[in-house]
């Protein structure tokens, strides 16, 4: 399937990594020209060989992008390089460990700032152009807990402010592919259950606690297992495709079975 997309300029938030990291190499190998962004420049050079290195047109930008004007300065300088972005994935966010229910008002905001407000600063940088242009695809990565609530099991605990950002992302998808496609702008975004990452959180757990993990996937995920980064980039692909031209507002749940 011709997905119409060789040649555009992709720029991928957490794309060394993980979701992100899977995401930078089906895209590489669809013919776009990918600009990867993260803290971790180490990661970020062997993803950068792994999909084909700058000789291809990639290219990285190592930047932490929760300190203040990280989002604006990057978003800036990758377009005044590039002359446009075609394609913005943002793959950037996580819980930061902040599982009180009764966490400091400044605790959740640091938490909504990872996972929508990163985005939305970019946006407003990257969208104008793209409008100006008449194409443009803005994929978000949320969560299946901003739409079901984060579960809480044991020791596990639940992780509010997390499931709340992503339900705020969730309401921010739908009305800005709203207002957007009639500009042929899609935003859209995926919602991924739980995904097995290497270093991450679940991954520790399931080696120090085999069977809670267990209990956690029995009673909320029907498949049984974790979702792979390689189940969730194939879905996020075709949002940013041609074919996804009338899919503006769109939140694909990616999820295992739970529902």
């Amino acid at each position: 399937m011709d997905l119409g997309i060789k040649g555009k300029r992709v720029l991928i938030t957490g794309g060394s990594r993980g979701i992100g990291a899977a995401i930078a190499k089906d895209l590489a190998a669809e013919g776009c020209k990918v600009s990867i962004v993260s803290r971790d420049e180490a990661s970020l050079k062997q993803k950068l060989k792994e999909i084909g290195g700058r000789a291809k047109g990639h290219d990285y930008i190592v930047s932490n992008l929760r300190e203040d004007g990280e989002p604006t300065r990057v978003a800036e300088e990758l377009l005044a390089k590039h002359k446009k972005i075609d394609i913005a994935v943002h793959n950037v966010g996580g819980g930061l460990a902040q599982k009180n229910l009764f966490a400091k008002v400044e605790d959740w905001n640091m938490v909504w700032q990872f996972n929508v407000g990163i985005a939305i600063e970019m946006n407003a940088v990257l969208i104008p152009a793209m409008k100006k242009q008449g194409w443009g695809r803005v994929i978000h990565i949320s969560s299946i807990v901003g739409e079901l609530g984060e579960p809480a099991i044991e020791s596990l605990g639940g992780a509010l402010p997390y499931a709340a950002a992503k339900a705020y992302l969730n309401a921010y998808i739908k009305g800005l592919g709203n207002a957007l496609a009639k500009d042929n702008v899609v935003v859209a975004g995926v919602m991924p259950g739980v995904v097995l990452s290497k270093g991450k959180h679940w991954e520790k757990l399931k080696k120090e606690n085999p069977k809670l993990v267990q209990k956690f996937l029995d009673r909320y995920y029907p498949i049984g297992r974790f979702g792979c980064a390689e189940e969730i980039s194939p879905f996020v692909v075709l949002l940013a495709s041609e074919k996804a031209s009338f899919a503006a507002g769109s939140i694909i749940p990616i999820s295992g079975g739970r529902v």
